[in-house]
């Protein structure tokens, strides 16, 4: 019989219940025992429906209150000096960490927060300090595992692998490497006693770094830690690889004495080769063959061709990665029967699982031809017109001229910015007031006149206050917008948009991603009446703010059926439209932010520009190709590693990049001296992801770190991100000691 399994389940929530229990214990209007009793319910609820869905293998301690990287830290002690020496409760010392801490027990900043790999969710980066002293101190996945236990539900505990783990882990240059991995080695062990105890069978092991390139001494590594940490295992083991092939260690990993393989059929291009060429008889295969981060119905047909020459082998059907990345059930959804037979969330997921199962073992073979008669259909009508126009396209079409330093030359003379100009990425806070207003205008319970009646009171509340504390390049603030990518979703043809599809992003922060059903093309304006609104308040320039087409595409639920290449460059012929339109609308300044545009960087570095960039980055220049010469061109980056694609992103010929810096203390400057980045930069001073107000003095510090590093003529100076997400009293607290910090360093 066909076993089946998953790699792990979304924790926010069928609603965001999750979500809404934290930032209520962040504001105090809960207590940790009411955050600790929404966490036990959730589980609970989820433990049940995988078995009441048919799961055989469920999984535990795949749950987080905020990151399960962040889990695996604390649960071997791994936390700074500096956080320790606050003497916070666990709890509080866990939110520390991911959200920084200030109050009557000192100052500190969150850790850096990551791209997991190739997707949109974060993870908070470990940091191992030579005075670490790696041990099990927590609970959590004990915990966790008997709760599922005093339900009758047996789990498969989950922890990312000490191989990934080290990878993530910042480690200071003075810790003992050797020493360290005895240390997590004896810790692993630890864990793997403690749930044998416990009456646990199996652990598995999340060793997502074994599908980026491996360099031997990588490789030695690998083998050396697995190695020691299986000698007389008491627990059957089970090391769970995706997003990607292990191509550079299948070898040593199907030679070491664990039980089981969990590998990628979805994004793993050889996965299906290095299996042909031999797997062990006596371990089970853990095939990842429902796609984790995609919401579109699984290919029955394509599936079992896949697993077709594997079915003699022990062989158990899974998701390709967690389904953390896809929302939790198309149930609470509205869509035709038309459209929502296409989509599988992953609730939806598991039932495909089980069928599956089903299918390979010659079973309820008429679901089989139910959906290769899905899949025959046809959805919609391809646009002839936009194909016309994509084959039209030139070489020239992707250059802008003059070239970048003649633009500096003409900007510099027509904007006469200050030294070391000031501005902020593009939103302020999204208050309750603001969504409200927002709510109340979709429900029908207020007019199109009120609903801009708001909308333009805040511009210009939120204008002069902008001017009040002297910062140089304004922002409308974005409050008719919910999102950055749904928002310029609602206003292009060939999207739909779920009402419930909620991922988690990081923490506490989900995002809806727009779901691309066909060929896209722009309708109308879609920044420029309120862009236009807000400069004709104040004789400073305001800022249009756009999302660029990778970010949109890469936050967005992508197509299947066509390249992604194809789907990006749709959306950059949509974006250029709209560039246009702002600047004959007089917006002098537009924003392009390619938040995302690292997110899917293939992981392997050999792949980086043929399968990606080589499209990507000309797709940012296609749209302000046409613009004037005066017309100033940003872009910005945030919580991605950019220093090893610094020349790419100088290729994208914006003339003003701006790009999270403070949670990595400003590490990417010295990267970009080095390549002779010509492209100006604000580098973010202040982490807007965490609650604290950064001070004048710490504000001034930094900044001087930036000006010894950077010439001082290509500098901007501005927070990480956008301010949506927090609130106004540190939104404002935080720029007005930005711009006086800004203010002192002018009058040296």
């Amino acid at each position: 019989m066909v076993k089946t399994t998953i790699v792990g389940f979304p924790r926010i929530g069928e609603f965001r219940e999750l979500k809404f229990a934290t930032e209520a214990f962040f504001r105090g209007d809960s207590t940790t025992k009411d955050l600790l009793q929404k966490g036990k319910e959730l589980r609970k609820k989820h433990w049940q429906l995988l078995k009441d869905s048919g799961i055989d293998e469920i999984t535990s301690n795949d749950f987080s209150f905020y990151d399960t990287t962040l889990d695996t830290a604390c649960l071997f002690n791994i936390v700074p000096a500096a956080v320790r020496s606050l003497a916070l409760t666990p709890l509080e010392e866990y939110f520390a960490l991911a959200r920084g801490y200030q109050g009557e027990k000192g100052d500190v900043k969150a850790r850096p927060m990551k791209k997991w790999f190739n997707t949109n969710y974060h993870y908070l980066t470990p940091k191992i300090e030579a005075s670490t002293n790696v041990r099990v101190v927590g609970t959590k996945i004990f915990d966790e595992y008997q709760e599922a236990k005093s339900l009758g539900i047996e789990t498969r505990p989950v922890i990312l692998g000490p191989f990934t783990f080290l990878q993530l882990a910042e480690i200071d240059d003075d810790v003992n490497q050797e020493k360290l991995i005895i240390q997590l080695t004896v810790a692993y062990q630890e864990v793997f006693s403690k749930l044998d105890n416990l009456g646990a069978k199996w652990i598995q092991l999340d060793e997502p770094g074994l599908v980026k390139d491996l360099s031997t001494e990588q490789v030695n590594v690998f083998e050396t830690l697995y190695q020691n940490l299986l000698v007389d295992k008491p627990l059957n083991v089970l090391i769970q690889t995706y997003f990607g092939d292990v191509r550079d260690v299948y070898q040593s990993l199907i030679t070491l004495p664990v039980d089981a393989i969990g590998l990628d059929f979805v994004e793993g291009k050889q996965t299906k080769a290095l299996l042909t060429s031999g797997f062990p008889e006596d371990k089970i295969l853990y095939a990842g063959v429902v796609n984790g981060k995609n919401i579109w119905r699984n290919q029955f047909e394509q599936t079992l061709l896949q697993v077709k020459d594997f079915q003699n082998k022990k062989l158990v059907l899974s998701t390709s990665c967690s389904l953390l990345h896809v929302p939790y059930t198309t149930d609470n959804e509205s869509f035709s029967p038309e459209i929502v037979n296409y989509f599988s969330f992953a609730k939806e997921k598991l039932e495909e699982l089980k069928v599956l199962a089903s299918l390979v073992e010659h079973k309820e073979m008429h679901l089989l031809q139910q959906n290769k008669a899905l899949f025959a259909a046809k959805r919609f009508d391809e646009n002839s017109e936009l194909k016309e126009k994509l084959e039209q396209l030139t070489a020239k079409d992707f250059e802008r001229s003059p070239d970048f330093e003649q633009r500096r030359l003409i900007q510099k003379n027509v904007f006469q910015l200050p030294d070391l100009p000031t501005t902020t990425i593009g939103s302020f806070p999204q208050t309750k007031e603001v969504k409200q207003n927002r709510s109340k205008w979709k429900k029908g319970e207020i007019d199109q006149q009120h609903y801009e009646q708001f909308i333009e009171k805040q511009i210009k509340e939120w204008l002069e206050w902008q001017e009040s504390i002297d910062l140089d390049v304004l922002v409308h603030g974005e409050f008719e917008r919910n999102d950055m990518v749904e928002y310029f979703g609602q206003q292009l043809d060939g999207y739909l948009f779920s009402k419930n599809g909620w991922v988690q992003s990081y923490g506490t922060r989900g995002v809806k991603p727009p779901i691309i059903w066909s060929d896209i093309t722009r309708k109308a304006p879609i920044t420029v009446k309120w862009s236009a609104f807000a400069q004709s308040q104040t004789k400073k320039v305001v800022k249009g703010m756009l999302t660029g087409p990778v970010t949109i595409l890469n936050w967005s639920f992508p197509r299947e059926d066509v390249s992604t290449k194809e789907s990006t460059l749709q959306l950059a012929l949509a974006i250029q439209e709209e560039v246009l339109d702002l600047e004959k609308n007089g917006i002098r300044m537009i924003q392009i932010d390619e938040a995302a545009l690292r997110e899917k960087l293939p992981l392997r570095q050999s792949d980086w520009y043929s399968e990606y960039l080589d499209w990507a980055i000309p797709a940012f220049r296609l749209i302000h190709s046409k613009v004037k010469p005066e017309t100033q061109i940003h872009t910005h980056m945030c919580y991605s590693e950019f220093t090893d694609i610094l020349s790419a992103i100088d290729q994208m010929d914006a003339d003003v990049i701006s790009f999270e810096a403070s949670r990595s203390n400003l590490a990417i400057l010295d990267e970009l001296v080095r390549r002779h980045f010509k492209t100006a930069v604000g580098p973010g001073v202040y982490d807007i992801h965490s609650p604290r107000i950064p001070s004048v003095e710490e504000l001034t510090t930094t900044i001087h770190e930036i000006i010894q590093k950077v010439p001082r003529e290509k500098i901007w100076i501005n927070p990480d991100c956008g301010l949506k997400t927090r609130g106004i009293v540190e939104t404002k607290a935080s720029l007005a000691n930005m711009t006086k910090a800004v203010a002192a360093i002018r009058e040296e």
